[in-house]
């Protein structure tokens, strides 16, 4: 989405979900602190199942851990498995996987020791290539049962706090909603302001492993119809396929008397969500990108959301303006002179991915890095009309070399502002070409 631009997993298991043990603190102690990665509005922390060491997304929508990314390097051991079959948002069909209870699940010294989980078996399932690092899972609803969750966007940490040890700041710039848990979900009540109609209520899925800002179902009987000014885009990867939809953006959206004005927003389309028999109050969902604007309190046993601004509640929403999907394709080779002219061996800047390098005479470097591919590309977009295609290797944007940066960064590159023209040079069919092309805004 873009990079996965937008990731969506919500997941609706077929058996009936076992009771397992809870997380827990050691005695007396309040919290427990973990440090997070935060990447295309991603939580991604570290879990160690069976002593391995994984990395998994936060993901509110999720009912049960799932792991879906277990390479050939990774060595890990799962108990009592048995066969499932699991159905997610998506086009395609259900696809089988593995149940497998009596594992051993640890964050910090918070310790799950009979946690149940599922074992996605698709090799086409893997969200590493799109994020550029890996992995491996995704973790939701235990967490939020068994701690009061304190999320820290601006600072990137979790804080996992013991219910009964809890206590609540006060602090006039808090806001404090209501949330209700719906079959292990939580939804939240806002208003939408759209198409000149202000203040319509809506009832919102909390889906903190969404990277997008706000999806609403169509409904014109409400008043949720799409703006005129809108494009068909990709919205994201469901655990059973693509999902597409209408991208544009609203007038605003009031959640907790706290206002974004000209928020992202997509319409997906309903057909991929067959699996949902009935929405009941629902009208939509809250993604990462709008939850990392403020840090949040979640207290599944008090039903309250917590939220306060931080630093990034200001920030502009991220729109793809050149079309432009990435991610990582493997390793390459690549040939560097770290010598001028004269042969004076030039200062490293130390500034690569890349963990295998060969000196040839202390004058060039072959280095292996990370192969950034063109992913997707989307119709009548500045990137699609300036000729680049599906399958483009990336070698630089604007004169800098991408194997120096992270695939956040490069797409930050790729649509830095309206207006500002961008200079990519690519390898296709093993020859180098350079293709231009000037961002523009389609809302404007």
């Amino acid at each position: 989405m873009a990079f996965l631009r937008h990731m969506v997993f919500l997941i609706w298991c077929c058996p009936v979900l076992l009771l397992s043990q809870n997380f827990e603190l050691p005695a007396g102690e309040k919290f427990q602190k973990v440090k997070f990665e935060l990447v295309n509005n991603l939580i991604i922390i570290p879990i160690e199942v069976n002593g391995a060491e994984l990395s998994f997304i936060l993901d509110s929508g999720v009912n049960k851990p799932i792991l879906f990314n277990l390479s050939d390097k990774d060595s890990i051991q799962i108990n009592n498995v048995s066969e499932i079959v699991i159905k997610g948002l998506g086009e395609g069909e259900p696809i089988d996987a593995l149940s497998s209870d009596s594992n051993i699940f640890k964050i910090g010294k918070a310790v799950n020791n009979d946690q149940l989980l599922y074992v996605v078996m698709d090799k086409e399932l893997n969200l590493s290539p799109r994020l550029g690092l890996p992995v491996h899972g995704i973790i939701g609803y235990d967490l939020f049962r068994d701690f009061v969750v304190e999320v820290n966007y601006s600072s990137k940490y979790l804080k996992l706090h013991d219910p009964d040890l809890y206590r609540s700041k006060k602090n006039s710039k808090i806001r404090t909603i209501p949330l209700r848990i719906v079959q292990n979900k939580a939804y939240v009540l806002g208003h939408v302001f759209i198409n000149d109609k202000r203040n319509i209520p809506v009832e919102l899925l909390i889906d903190s492993g969404s990277s997008d800002a706000v999806w609403l179902f169509e409904d014109l009987d409400k008043g949720l119809g799409v703006p005129k000014n809108n494009y068909v885009d990709f919205l994201g990867q469901g655990l059973s396929g693509s999902i597409y939809g209408k991208r544009t953006k609203i007038d605003g959206i009031n959640l907790g008397g706290f206002q974004l004005r000209d928020a992202k927003t997509a319409f997906p389309d309903l057909q991929y969500f067959n699996s949902i028999t009935s929405f009941g109050n629902r009208n939509g969902s809250l993604g990462g990108e709008v939850l990392k604007r403020f840090t949040l309190v979640f207290n599944y046993g008090n039903r309250t959301l917590s939220l306060r601004k931080n630093a990034l509640f200001n920030h502009p929403f991220d729109f793809n303006l050149s079309g432009i999907d990435i991610q990582h394709n493997g390793m390459r080779y690549i040939s560097e002179s770290i010598a001028d002219a004269n042969g004076v061996v030039l200062m490293d800047s130390g500034k690569s991915f890349g963990d295998v390098q060969i000196l040839f005479e202390n004058m060039t470097r072959l280095s292996m890095v990370p192969e950034i591919i063109v992913s997707g590309i989307r119709a009548g977009s500045p990137g699609h009309k300036a000729g680049l295609q599906e399958g483009d290797v990336i070698l630089a944007v604007n004169g800098k070399k991408v194997h120096h940066y992270k695939l956040q960064q490069i797409l930050h590159m790729l649509n830095e502002k309206d207006g500002k023209r961008v200079k990519v040079l690519i390898e296709r069919y093993q020859k180098d070409i350079l293709i231009t092309y000037v961002l523009k805004d389609v809302f404007k």
